[in-house]
């Protein structure tokens, strides 16, 4: 800092700082000269030639530009030498108060900006873990081919002459009104719905059990406060309903037939091998994933900082903004998604916290235990990624490159390396997995 120019730093909180500085006439008047023989140079007033125009004709056409001119040159300068003599490093923009220069007289203003916390972690090496051990059952097994005989079953028209049960699938027409009217988009025509799925209005799938194909029925229920329908929200709605079709799932046997459906088994033996393969590759990624989130939940206990609002806001805009994406991916109309996700900043605050404080903690660690990225490892991920999406590599590294990304990948993998090396100097215990829920 420029010996003249005196700053005072106030701490409004841990992570956002109020710098006031004064700045002496004199640095003033010299910055002022500067900025006068700029703007004469390139001024153009009538009897005088460029760069001969007194300075008093110059105040009275250019002040305002002059001014303007050494005022930010004067904060500028005063600001970031501040932040590289103080160590800080600043989060947001700078917000700036000042009221101009005064002729004679020393240049105030004051910088109000959050800055990136001073972390110093502890306690992050030798942790003490639980981890369930990884297992396989046999009912495992079993479980994931009932599933695999539900993806291949069918629907069929039903042979009897029965009415509804809870499993079958129905399709029908419907009309909702209110106080006799009609509800707007609240009806259908050859809706297919599952009995007992709950993925209907609440009660009206346990209204159609027992009809049989043709027949009708007309019931009121009464729809939930938080209801999409607005008009129809919290009140007591009429339905009609007709039958037009009842279907029940054929589930396929575990035989012959069912191994055809799958080219690299020849038995029922080799798919429960491959299953359980399988089964255990996602159950050591899980474990893997529980083994990182009881680290960071032991950083975050023995790490108390605050962090500025700026990065919470941030990952919150990123966080919904991958919400709003998953839902438009699923079919969702991008308006409807983004109206959605708006009214749940305020619920999402807590996890964009806890998201930032991990990063800036493990950002921390790598810088003090030298944790570093190569650039073979970054061309290893992005070959991962272009495998994993079927992509070419070369337009996987581009897109990356084109859009400021590679930086953005190299954290991601500097964090996830430092993750692992907490693991690996971590004190951890197996325990036999509790089957209890299971």
């Amino acid at each position: 800092m420029t010996e003249t120019i005196s700053v005072k730093i106030e701490e409004i909180n841990p992570v956002k700082k109020k710098l006031s500085f004064e700045i002496p006439w004199e640095e003033v008047r010299k910055e002022l000269d500067s900025a006068y023989s700029k703007v004469g140079k390139k001024a153009r007033i009538k009897g005088f030639r460029p760069g001969k125009t007194p300075r008093k004709v110059l105040e009275t056409y250019y002040r305002d530009e002059a001014e303007g001119e050494a005022i930010s040159s004067l904060i500028t300068r005063a600001y970031w030498e501040a932040v590289e003599e103080n160590k800080l490093t600043p989060a947001t923009p700078p917000v700036i108060d000042q009221k101009g220069i005064e002729q004679d007289k020393d240049f105030q203003f004051t910088v109000t900006v959050e800055v990136s916390p001073q972390i110093d972690p502890k306690d992050y090496l030798g942790m003490e873990i639980e981890q369930d051990e990884v297992n396989v059952s046999t009912s495992d097994v079993e479980k994931r081919l009932e599933e695999l005989r539900q993806v291949y079953s069918t629907l069929e028209d039903m042979e009897d002459d029965r009415g509804i049960e809870t499993g079958d699938y129905v399709t029908i027409d419907f009309q909702a009104k209110l106080n006799g009217e009609p509800i707007k988009d609240f009806k259908g025509e050859n809706v297919l719905l599952e009995i007992g799925s709950n993925r209907f209005v609440p009660g009206f799938e346990e209204k159609m059990v027992g009809l049989k194909k043709g027949a009708s029925a007309e019931f009121s229920l009464k729809m939930p406060d938080e209801f999409q329908i607005k008009e129809a929200a919290g009140k007591d709605v009429d339905f009609s309903a007709e039958v037009k079709g009842i279907k029940t799932r054929k589930v396929p046997e575990l035989d012959g037939e069912f191994i055809k459906n799958f080219d690299k088994y020849q038995s029922l033996e080799q798919l429960k091998d491959d299953i359980k393969l399988s089964l255990e590759d996602e159950a050591n990624a899980r474990a893997k994933s529980e083994l990182r989130r009881k680290i960071t939940d032991k950083l975050l206990e023995s790490n108390e900082f605050e962090v500025p609002d700026a990065f919470v806001e941030r990952q919150i805009n990123l966080m919904l903004l991958n919400m709003q994406r998953r839902m438009t991916a699923q079919g969702m109309e991008s308006r409807q998604a983004a109206e959605m996700v708006s009214g749940l900043r305020e619920s999402a605050r807590p996890e964009a916290v806890r998201a930032v404080k991990i990063a800036l903690l493990l950002e921390s660690i790598a810088q003090k235990e030298s944790v570093s990225v190569s650039g073979e490892e970054v061309e290893e991920r992005l070959k991962d990624l272009a495998a994993r999406y079927g992509q070419n590599y070369e337009s996987v590294k581009h897109t990356y490159q084109e859009n400021n990304m590679m930086e953005d990948l190299r954290a991601e993998i500097t964090e996830q390396k430092t993750l692992d090396l907490l693991a690996d100097k971590a004190k951890i215990t197996t325990v036999e997995k509790s089957e209890q829920g299971s």
